[in-house]
């Protein structure tokens, strides 16, 4: 008769393998100069991927840079860094460009995401509509976060809300792009609201 070893017998005990942290696709969505590769950047725990183009004369009188006087490049393509944020799950994050002129480039950076941060300039609130309506339309679990220039926004939430006719069980929050956890709460909000479309699709 052969004896089993019990579980804890010995230097070489069995172990639990050890898996790898689950992978989150997430979109970093918003018009242009809000802020979205400062957010990848402030995260990412690589050097982040971006596709800067410089501003030309052209693009400067078609973009808007009232309020980003010393902005001098601009996404083309995409933002990409990721952060792992605890051994259980591992994020991606896509920054889509913010010009309309780029749109055509969105269904492909949004394919297989479970959801979006919409980065809000309250300065611009109009360059904001476009990824709202976008993410409403695909039916995209998001939440929208006012982006706090200087440490200060322009309006209030409540105002905000109204003016981008964004519905009450969308999450609605103020964070500062250039501070890591500041971003890493905003994603953590967009986390849960897309875990809570999974579990109410579950229960249906």
């Amino acid at each position: 008769m052969v004896s089993v070893p019990s579980p804890t017998h010995g230097a070489h005990s069995a172990t639990a393998v050890e898996q790898p942290p689950l992978p989150v696709k997430l979109v970093i969505a918003g018009g242009f100069g809000v802020g979205k590769t400062t957010t990848v950047g402030s995260i990412s725990e690589i050097r982040p991927l971006t596709t800067e183009a410089a501003i030309t004369e052209v693009a400067a009188g078609v973009d808007d840079l009232t309020h980003t006087p010393d902005k001098t490049t601009t996404t083309v393509a995409m933002d990409f860094g990721c952060i792992t944020l605890d051994p259980t799950l591992k994020l991606y994050l896509f920054g889509t460009p913010g010009q309309d002129r780029f749109g055509f480039m969105w269904d492909d950076i949004v394919d297989g995401a479970v959801g979006a941060l919409v980065i809000v300039d309250t300065r611009r609130l109009d360059d904001c509509y476009a990824a709202v309506d976008y993410f409403e339309h695909k039916r995209i679990p998001f939440a929208v976060a006012v982006n706090a220039f200087d440490g200060a926004v322009e309006h209030d939430l409540e105002e905000v809300r109204w003016a981008l006719d964004i519905a009450d069980h969308v999450p609605l929050t103020v964070f500062d792009a250039r501070r890591t956890g500041s971003v890493r709460d905003a994603l953590l909000v967009v986390l849960d609201v897309a875990l809570s479309r999974a579990q109410a699709a579950a229960a249906t």
